[in-house]
């Protein structure tokens, strides 16, 4: 039976799916591994076995919500196990998922808050001065809300850059986030945790559990009554702590199944003292 008082919300790239060349793991004694995500027919995404059961007992047993910067096209391609979420959270809180349908009223409050912020040709301009051809795999602007470059290699940036383009972006309230090869700017105000809240609200819960390894899901990590990140990623390169975030043992897809472990055995601290 699903708890009504309990809302996990868990970012995916990173923390709990993986692609092999995050996964970490070494061919000897390595653990079975199920894929998740396919595009263009081949395998993509993946997490462990152990991962996979843990992950379809919590999505039976709480309001589970996928919270993802990645658009709705790119989160459907992936098939999470267990039953599936009613709610998901895409675009970095830009989109809220219901039933696999766009919920058109949130999209149209999401844009009405961002009407004060600097717009996002602005932003683009200026990438347009500052990036040269040689470094830029390539672009997207996602749901006309935010942008992110693929860099043919991050080593080729001359020093200082990442560090001036994000204090262009916070003077202009938007936010900078660095994984690997891809920079995301997104406008400060865009939050998965403003809409991961709208989910709480809607489902009427009182608890909530998360997780996530990007500035992109400090925000969420900070709102919720407990969380916790990976070893490895953004956060865990800048050393963000809080009191309230556990970080696992374990980095790469072991790092998935231990979050997965941990947000469980949460829920059911949670429940054993009601």
């Amino acid at each position: 039976m699903t708890s009504p008082r309990i809302l996990v919300a868990a970012d995916l790239d990173r923390t709990l799916i993986y692609t092999t060349r995050h996964c970490g793991l070494s061919a000897h004694g390595a653990p079975e591994i199920v894929c998740v995500e396919h595009r263009n027919g081949a395998p993509l995404s993946y997490l462990t076995r152990t991962a996979a059961d843990l992950l379809a007992e919590l999505a039976a047993t709480a309001v589970l919500v996928p919270a993802t910067t990645r658009t709705a096209d790119q989160y459907a391609r992936v098939r999470l196990p267990g039953r599936p979420s009613r709610f998901a959270v895409c675009a970095n809180g830009g989109t809220l998922l219901v039933d696999g349908i766009v919920d058109r009223g949130w999209r149209t409050s999401v844009r009405a808050r961002l009407l004060d912020s600097v717009p996002l040709s602005v932003v683009r301009a200026h990438l347009d001065q500052v990036l040269a051809p040689a470094w830029v795999r390539s672009r997207r602007c996602v749901e006309g809300l935010f942008t992110y470059v693929v860099l043919t290699d991050r080593e080729a940036l001359p020093a200082g850059w990442l560090s001036d383009l994000d204090h262009w972006a916070t003077a202009r309230g938007w936010r900078v986030s660095v994984l690997d090869h891809k920079i995301h700017l997104v406008p400060a105000r865009l939050t998965k945790s403003a809409a991961v809240a709208e989910v709480a609200r809607r489902a009427g819960t009182t608890t909530l559990l998360a997780a996530g390894d990007s500035l992109l899901d400090a925000e969420l990590l900070e709102s919720a009554d407990a969380a916790i990140r990976p070893a490895h990623g953004e956060l865990a390169a800048r050393g963000w702590r809080r009191p309230h975030v556990a970080v696992t043992r374990t980095r790469g897809v072991l790092a998935g199944e231990e979050i997965l472990r941990w947000l469980t055995t949460s829920q059911n601290r949670v429940l054993s003292v009601t």
